[in-house]
């Protein structure tokens, strides 16, 4: 599982590295792809399977089937770490979200989240204040409660 925050930089030529913990449990290669909110997901190529097969099960017919396949799709690439760890983040993925030099890599199960750090603090500086009323909304089957 995939838990964490790590700020990191982006060099000149987009790469940037991923942390050892992370690296393990990808394994040698990988799938990055628009997130839906506007960050960058990367998934394990078990995990990226699972979820094509589950999209390609869904009907074509539908038109939010078909946006939602491009959009994720048509994204995507696949990556490989270097020796030093880093992977070279596509010139489309980081203008998608706004990753210029200063990202943070989020552990957030069984994914990883890139966010560009002012895009994550606006993100968490507006959602801190409801995520209680959020996690009531969903039935949340917790008690965080001592």
């Amino acid at each position: 599982m995939f838990m964490g925050k790590h700020s990191h930089t982006v060099d000149s030529k987009g790469r940037m590295i991923i942390p050892a913990a992370f690296r393990e449990e990808l394994g040698e290669s990988f799938v990055i792809t628009r997130g839906l909110d506007a960050c960058l997901t990367i998934y394990p190529q078990d995990r990226w399977a699972e979820m094509v097969g589950k999209l390609q099960r869904l009907s074509t017919t539908k038109k939010e089937v078909r946006q939602l396949v491009r959009f994720l799709l048509g994204g995507s690439n696949e990556l490989e770490c270097d020796r030093q760890g880093r992977v070279l983040i596509p010139v489309h993925l980081r203008e998608y979200a706004d990753i210029r030099r200063d990202a943070v890599v989020v552990g957030a199960g069984n994914q990883i989240e890139i966010w560009s750090k002012a895009r994550l603090s606006a993100y968490e500086e507006e959602s801190f204040d409801t995520i209680s009323d959020v996690a009531a909304s969903i039935d949340l089957p917790l008690d965080f409660s001592l």
